[in-house]
């Protein structure tokens, strides 16, 4: 996978994936995480099109749901821009980490692990991380 960068974007396209989805998901990534700030011009559809070497309806698709997500808004004869709230910004976050959580223990539970089972997983593995276990 190579990695583009378009403007403060960048993006590692697989292109045995939706692109469309790659898209969406890599700039909600960014915003999410601050790697976009808050009223930020987006590259137009045509010019991460080009850079990303795919059909400006691919990008224009993501663009739309990342709209409807409230992430960015269009401002007319001036481009899309990243969302002014911080607020809407933060809920996404916690919409995000709640997806990302109902999927690990979803995951957890498959392996046929019980709520102790899953919290002791996490405790020794956020403890070897820090550092703080030699176990």
């Amino acid at each position: 996978m190579e990695e583009k960068r378009v403007g403060a974007l960048r993006f590692q396209i697989d292109f045995s994936q939706p692109l469309y989805e790659q898209i969406l998901n890599q700039v909600r990534s960014s915003i999410a995480k601050g790697e976009i700030q808050l009223g930020d011009k987006m590259p137009s559809v045509r010019e991460l099109a080009q850079e990303l070497r795919m059909n400006p309806n691919t990008v224009m698709r993501a663009y739309q749901e990342l709209e409807r997500d409230g992430l960015t808004e269009k401002r007319r004869g001036q481009g899309t821009f990243v969302t002014s709230s911080s607020e809407r910004v933060q809920e996404f976050r916690k919409d995000l980490a709640a997806q990302y959580i109902d999927a690990f223990l979803a995951q957890m539970e498959s392996l046929g692990l019980t709520w102790q089972d899953i919290e002791a997983h996490v405790q020794r593995k956020y403890s070897l991380d820090k550092g703080e276990m030699s176990k």
